[in-house]
């Protein structure tokens, strides 16, 4: 058996043993955009309270870099078209409904990835980790309800992770330069070597 069926196949016998987490992992995924959008309030919570304006530029590009993570994975998964486990194996325990879209990458873990690059822009303290924490379980509740297989959401947190992380890189100069103005700070000054 390849170690992607293996681990699957693991991580559905301990769903098989834990019906008792159930309903966890069915709201946890079903309402994983709410999760996120608690998570940006509490950045931006953060934000607020400082007054620098690379912090602010990361704030609002939080959601954006989520955005375009979407963006850039729905072409991928169109042409994929890879079936879902729960469609192509039989004897898979699957919990809640099994999705028609393609299986790879996982639209959750694209979701995930780009927000654990959005908190961890703007914070490191507590919020963050316990952010990372969600997004990492929301990833794992889509193996768990049988509905991806872990190459779909390792790929798929890559995938938000690497074009949340690409965009910040290209847009944090001019997303800096607006908050500094918008918000009455001074932008830092690029030192010159």
């Amino acid at each position: 058996m390849n170690p992607d069926l293996q681990l699957l196949t693991e991580i559905n016998d301990f769903a098989r043993a834990t019906p008792w987490l159930h309903s966890a992992m069915l709201i946890l995924s079903t309402y994983a955009l709410v999760v996120y959008a608690v998570l940006w309030v509490g950045t931006w919570w953060v934000a607020r309270q400082q007054t620098s304006p690379r912090t602010l530029a990361a704030v609002v590009w939080a959601p954006i870099g989520l955005l375009a993570a979407s963006v850039v994975s729905a072409p991928i998964g169109a042409a994929v078209g890879e079936k879902r486990p729960c469609r192509t194996l039989p004897n898979l325990e699957v919990i809640g409904k099994c999705g028609k879209s393609s299986s790879f990458p996982s639209d959750h873990a694209v979701a995930a990835g780009a927000v654990i690059v959005g908190l961890l822009l703007v914070t490191r303290g507590l919020l963050a980790w316990v952010g990372v924490l969600a997004a990492l379980l929301i990833a794992f509740s889509r193996l768990y309800l049988g509905v991806h297989y872990p190459h779909d959401t390792l790929a798929g947190l890559a995938l938000g992770a690497g074009v949340s992380l690409a965009g910040w890189l290209v847009l944090r100069g001019p997303l800096t330069r607006i908050a500094a103005r918008t918000s009455g700070t001074k932008s830092p000054t690029p030192v010159s070597g």
